[in-house]
């Protein structure tokens, strides 16, 4: 009787241990719904408005502005004391089995600190990266990547003398890289790493006003395509 209590237990246990692992795995995570849409601009339809951002958005042939009301930010600070999810996003979803590069040439409207113009992947509130044009603390417009798993990492890269950037984000389903560009042509390699994301994914623009009174980002050239870059070193 002893015996089987035991094989019992230890059933019970890698059972409980195995639901556990099924269900924090982050190839089945939970997708956040955000709210239906159809925003169409170059080609590309973005299905899912987060923070309402379906209503701060226009469209002029091919530029999409979006509007970031005052003190709007997506960042999940590792002490919780700067979190804030409320800057609005516009997402399309994709299929990450396959290759794909996303492109833009970004101009926000730099009037308050951590005033930025975003592309996003996105999967929920806690998975997600974003890839920004920012106007940093000395009042200088740069480049800035944060990466959240749970909370955000925060990445100052370089500063850019422009009112605006040509920004993509490709990925060949093993590999993502970002890079940023000022004549669409030249590319400089921001980050590298490992695409570790589910199947299923979202990528889209955002705008953000951290601590200001609200922004306009315009998003032009936009594209999406089924296909990576060949050299993620050079971007191209």
């Amino acid at each position: 009787m002893k015996r089987i209590w035991i094989k019992l237990l230890i059933v019970s246990v890698i059972s409980s241990c195995n639901h556990k692992s099924t269900t924090s795995n982050k190839n089945n995570p939970k997708v956040s719904k955000g709210e239906e849409c159809s925003v169409k601009v170059s080609g590309i339809e973005f299905t899912k408005s987060l923070n309402n951002a379906k209503s701060t958005t226009s469209i002029r042939g091919n530029t999409l502005t979006l509007k970031s009301n005052a003190k709007c930010d997506n960042f999940n600070d590792p002490d919780g004391k700067l979190s804030n999810n409320t800057a609005p996003v516009l997402l399309t979803k994709i299929d990450n089995t396959k290759p794909f590069t996303f492109t833009s040439k970004v101009t926000p409207t730099f009037i308050d600190t951590y005033d930025a113009g975003v592309m996003y992947i996105y999967l929920n509130s806690k998975l997600w990266f974003k890839f920004a044009f920012e106007l940093d603390e000395r009042n200088k417009t740069r480049i800035v990547s944060v990466r959240t798993i749970e909370t955000s990492d925060d990445n100052n890269h370089d500063m850019i003398d422009s009112t605006s950037a040509y920004m993509k984000i490709s990925s060949d389903a093993k590999t993502i890289g970002f890079y940023y560009s000022l004549d669409n042509n030249k590319w400089q390699l921001v980050r590298l790493f490992k695409n570790d994301y589910p199947a299923e994914l979202w990528v889209g623009f955002g705008a953000q006003s951290p601590i200001g009174n609200g922004t306009n980002v315009r998003f032009e050239e936009s594209s999406l395509l089924q296909s990576s870059i060949t050299d993620f070193r050079m971007g191209i």
